[in-house]
């Protein structure tokens, strides 16, 4: 019965330390954030999570990714597993995006008060959806909805408008460009305040413009118009890339941030070697 109270009496103790060392933690910084380096034109190497599983993003954050984006729109991620492979992001340093499955306003809210360091927004087709996804994601001068219980906000503990202030600094929020019509608002879309980024969807503009291939010259074209909107309103460009040819080819447009093949990618490729090197053993 003594020996209870006493490891009671202990984990109260160190709970207590724990309590205080956590409110008088500082916020961190946001010298060195993903927004940041985003914006100052850094190469980031990321790749798509698409197993809803924590490991993938474990395993890429370990080696050195700068990012990952969790695939909501066309994965079979609910909240849980993205909360969970957010934690890994999170563990092993790396930042943790999600493309969110729509624009939708309760989407974006979920991701960051799981703790993402920004969203991948699909469909972003006029100015107008840009200003609302962007007034989604921020406090100040926007529309985010406030908990100081969610990992985000470091469980609470700490001071609000700390919390917000360093939330609204830190938060990345990046606009899929894939509609043929979002060309049309293409300026005034990489103009809209709190869009810190265009990333270049090529997949649905090949389908959409029923261009043979992601490489045809109406893409070309609609990549190229993308690119040049992006600069002139000096924000940075993201693409995926399946190889280091598109990789070369859209680096020379501008693109600084790129979300290379994916981990079942990854993963089809390194199984597909290997069988075949195996069926070829003498």
């Amino acid at each position: 019965m003594f020996l209870l109270i006493d490891l009671l009496f202990c984990l109260t103790e160190h709970l207590t330390q724990v309590n205080a060392n956590h409110r008088e933690r500082p916020m961190p910084s946001t010298e060195d954030t993903f927004r940041t380096r985003l914006a100052r034109g850094d190469r980031l190497v990321g790749s798509f999570i698409k197993t809803p599983t924590l490991h993938a993003t474990e395993i890429l954050g370990s080696i050195g990714f700068d990012f990952v984006v969790v695939d909501e729109e066309h994965s079979p991620f609910d909240r849980a597993a993205t909360d969970a492979a957010l934690f890994a992001a999170r563990a092993t340093g790396t930042a943790g995006l999600v493309r969110v499955p729509s624009p939708a306003a309760h989407h974006l809210l979920s991701v960051l008060d799981c703790g993402a360091a920004g969203v991948l927004v699909p469909h972003v087709a006029s100015a107008a959806l840009a200003a609302q996804v962007a007034a989604a994601c921020r406090y100040r001068a926007g529309k985010r909805g406030y908990s100081g219980s969610v990992r985000s906000a470091g469980y609470g503990g700490g001071k609000m408008w700390d919390y917000i202030g360093a939330a609204d600094a830190a938060t990345t929020v990046v606009a899929q460009i894939e509609d043929p019509e979002a060309l049309d608002e293409i300026d005034a879309i990489a103009a809209t305040p709190g869009i810190d980024a265009l990333f270049i969807g090529r997949g649905d503009l090949t389908a959409a413009l029923g261009a043979p291939t992601n490489d045809a010259p109406p893409i070309r074209d609609a990549v190229e118009r993308i690119a040049a909107a992006a600069k002139r309103a000096g924000k940075p460009v993201m693409v995926f890339v399946g190889s280091m040819k598109e990789a070369e080819w859209l680096a020379g447009i501008g693109a600084t941030a790129f979300v290379y093949a994916s981990d079942q990618g990854f993963m089809k490729s390194a199984a597909s070697k290997a069988l075949a090197d195996m069926r070829a053993l003498a």
